[in-house]
């Protein structure tokens, strides 16, 4: 008679997705293995910089509206069972071209759900927020939900949470390799060798690396972080008084900020770099050359805030080819299931993401809102029958 597994699950990489399905799966009761290959809190994934925006009225596409009524629902049960402040709603707005993607698309999912929005002209977007120089061609669309979420406390709760459940968490053990076979999966480490019934990956820039044998389309971007500090009137970006904006400078590409927090400066990013990256050697010092599109823009469009540069760091994306995100079951194991391709978007999805992994690690069913997600649509790649719903 074979020896029961180790665990009934073990999760590969404890980032915002599996650190949020190690506690989804603990809570239930469930025996868990938590494996990251970095020391807890560190900075090599995509997961840290003080700050992820959350919005509602979402321009990516419509289908996302409901993943994220779920996962507001989920964060508030978050900071209510850990006690921790870990979102705070300082509205939104979507600036760019009426015709934009950004303006359009957070104009359609806001209409196609019924979600409470404003479209307002250049001149109402100066009106209320004087520090942002909204050009004559552009229009905002404003969501009073948006905000941001914490992103080193809600992993810090997630995992908090998921041990006082009973989870191991190991940090600073690289996953080496993994196989299913006969109903278990078997993981090897750069310490032990572990068995368990069903296996999550969330390994972030490094999922292709475990998932080489289906080649997935993931591809990791580097994107430098900048915190500038304002050159004048430095409350008017201040915590409940300026919101998070994402701002469509048409060929100059897209940049988002959120408010002043608790770090030196205000936060500046540039959504895509086009600098693809191999995340085991990537440059993560900060060089001129990338500041100087971030402080253009700045210049151009928010003179106020382009001050001296007060912090940076590099954070890594990983991109699908439509930038939407990968979730689904292993086509050749039923029991082992993944999560990734992020994009650049996926955080504030978190709560909702571990909740939907860990219903497909135990039952291989999860929410139908999470289907167009499935490994299927891209190229016609095989996905596992019924993955998600």
């Amino acid at each position: 008679m074979s020896e029961p597994p180790d665990y009934d699950a073990i999760v590969v990489g404890l980032g915002a997705m599996g650190s949020a399905a190690a506690y989804q799966l603990a809570r239930r009761g469930r025996r868990v293995l938590g494996l990251d290959a970095y020391p807890a809190g560190h900075t090599f994934g995509s997961s840290h910089g003080e700050s992820r925006i959350i919005r509602m009225a979402y321009f990516e596409h419509p289908n996302y509206v409901p993943l994220l009524r779920r996962a507001y629902a989920l964060w508030a049960e978050l900071e209510a069972e850990s006690q921790r402040r870990l979102l705070h709603r300082t509205g939104g707005l979507f600036i760019g071209p009426p015709n934009g993607d950004l303006v359009a698309g957070s104009l359609r999912s806001a209409q196609l759900h019924g979600l409470p929005h404003e479209l307002i002209d250049a001149a109402e977007i100066r009106r209320r927020q004087p520090a942002l120089q909204a050009r004559a061609h552009e229009a905002a669309v404003y969501e009073a939900e948006a905000g941001v979420l914490l992103p080193e406390r809600c992993i810090e709760a997630f995992l908090d949470l998921a041990g006082q459940a009973g989870a191991t968490l190991r940090h600073a053990e690289a996953v080496q390799t993994w196989r299913a076979a006969g109903g278990e999966v078997t993981v090897e480490t750069s310490a032990a060798r572990y068995t368990a019934g069903r296996l999550v990956l969330t390994a972030g820039a490094w999922l292709g690396t475990l998932l080489r044998e289906l080649s997935l389309p993931l591809q990791p971007e580097r994107i430098p972080l900048f915190w500038f500090e304002p050159r004048q009137q430095p409350a008017q970006f201040a915590l409940g008084q300026m919101p998070i904006w994402i701002w469509d400078d048409g060929a100059n590409g897209s940049f988002f900020a959120t408010p002043h927090l608790a770090w030196p400066g205000v936060k500046l990013g540039k959504h895509h770099s086009q600098q693809a990256v191999d995340p085991d050697t990537v440059d993560r010092t900060i060089a001129d050359a990338d500041e100087q599109p971030l402080r253009a823009f700045l210049e151009r469009c928010v003179p106020d805030m382009a001050g001296a540069v007060a912090a940076s760091r590099v954070c890594l994306y990983t991109n699908t080819p439509d930038e939407h995100f990968l979730i689904d079951r292993h086509p050749d194991a039923d029991n082992v299931v993944y999560g990734g391709g992020f994009s650049g978007h996926g955080f504030k999805f978190a709560s909702v993401v571990g909740e939907i992994l860990a219903d497909l690690a135990m039952t291989g069913r999860a929410t139908p809102d999470a289907d167009f997600l499935r490994a299927e649509r891209l190229s016609g790649r095989r996905s596992a029958g019924g993955a998600a719903r």
